[in-house]
């Protein structure tokens, strides 16, 4: 069958087999390249760096970059947890089923251990499991991963379903945003969210989850001496404040961070270790393309990060925070973590930059159809958001006939 894109609503609904092994292929080629730059030394080279690390929400996104640059620039063997659909040989998986076997590909060529697990990373059956496999190994985790996104989580204790939205608080917010596809500019809103919406966003997108796991791992003893573990957010510009980071995520978000101040004291007591969150920068994501004013704030940054040269994705993101933020000590090992007052590490610096986000606040409020093109990355976000799904991935033929959904060949 010839696999062509399909887009509902600013949603890719659908994925390419092998264009999804082939972004995922290139991030490895990227961080190899990287480590040869930066004169990195993997474990079996003598460095000392990660040497056994879970990521949680492994398959995508951050995520997936977390786990590429711990197996392909430290030698780190890695476990894996992300909840996937499976293929048919006639029925298309998700993006990440593909990615993960691109991924465990690679790590088998060059003799990594790679354990994926594709099961509910919330569930208490899947932190047994994952218990289960590193003792199999003899390991203990150094590093863990937490890089979960999920629209619902089931209570392991109440086995009530908590749904997240992505919604303001208090008052309806509108603004302008972008269909990328047909490239113009259009006016969106969204209703504020209800007690009862912001109370479950918390639950599922919260840091109730990852206090779990450092939980149950911790009193499993398979936490190695000085293990680290590190969650993921975004804080972003003002403009963006009241659908993102003052609305239900955010609040969310809010919660993952003082969990990390928790889990940081707790970690230091029980394994002399540490917990952060990393505070990254906007890309485009399946969630970004339909929230309003981020897909019109993503594509500016883009174009003016790009010409300031200073553009990064989720490969050039990670890569940067193992290499500058988490294993800057002799032989890669891990060194002090920088982080601002709120005790978050700040990887969005680039983002964030004064200048920068001068000319996008300039660009934001002066918007229009007619200028639209002069001061948006439209071809760049176009890209990113359909090489999520595997799709406009150099290299790939998407006029060849995919004979199988079921194989990245």
């Amino acid at each position: 069958m010839i696999i062509k894109p399909m887009v509902r609503s600013s949603i890719c609904i659908n994925s390419h087999p092998v264009g999804c092994a082939r972004e995922t292929d290139n991030q490895i080629a990227y961080v190899k390249a990287q480590k040869e730059k930066r004169g990195t030394k993997s474990v079996k080279e003598g460095g000392k760096g990660p040497k056994t690390v879970l990521v949680l929400g492994c398959s995508t996104g951050y995520g997936l970059a977390s786990r590429i640059s711990a197996a392909f620039e430290y030698g780190a063997d890695t476990i894996g947890v992300s909840f996937e659909k499976e293929p048919t040989e006639t029925k298309g998986g998700t993006p990440g089923w593909y990615n993960n076997m691109a991924f465990d590909r690679a790590a088998k060529k060059d003799g990594l251990v790679s354990v994926t697990i594709n099961a509910d990373a919330y569930a208490d059956e899947t932190r047994a499991q994952v218990i289960d496999e590193v003792k199999k190994l003899g390991r203990r985790f150094d590093l863990i991963i937490y890089s979960l996104a999920s629209p619902v989580r089931t209570d392991p204790d109440t086995k009530v379903l908590y749904k997240s939205v992505l919604k303001p608080q208090g008052k309806t917010y509108s603004g302008k945003s972008i269909d990328i596809m047909t490239e113009t500019l259009k006016e969106s809103s969204a209703e504020p969210a209800t007690e009862e919406e912001i109370a479950g966003t918390i639950k599922v997108m919260g840091g109730e989850d990852w206090r779990r796991w450092i939980k149950q791992l911790t009193e499993a003893g398979v936490l190695a001496e000085g293990c680290r573990t590190v969650a993921y957010s975004y804080i972003g510009p003002e403009q963006t404040h009241q659908i993102y980071r003052d609305g239900t995520i955010g609040m969310a978000k809010k919660d993952l961070e003082q969990t990390a101040r928790d889990l940081d004291g707790q970690m230091k007591a029980s394994v002399g270790g540490a917990a952060y969150v990393s505070v990254n920068k906007g890309l485009v994501t399946r969630s970004s393309a339909v929230i309003p004013v981020i897909s019109l704030y993503l594509s500016i940054l883009f174009k003016v990060m790009k010409e300031k040269g200073t553009h990064e994705g989720c490969i050039e993101q990670m890569e940067r925070l193992f290499a500058e933020r988490l294993y800057t000590g002799a032989g890669s090992s891990a060194g002090p973590v920088p982080t601002d007052s709120g005790h978050r590490i700040r990887i969005d610096d680039l983002e964030m930059d004064p200048e920068v986000q001068r000319i996008c606040t300039g660009r934001m409020e002066t918007i229009t159809q007619d200028n639209l093109a002069a001061y948006c990355d439209l071809d760049g976000y176009r890209h990113d958001f359909l090489a999520t799904n595997g799709f406009d991935v150099a290299g790939v033929d998407y006029d060849k006939n995919v004979e199988r959904m079921d194989v990245i060949d």
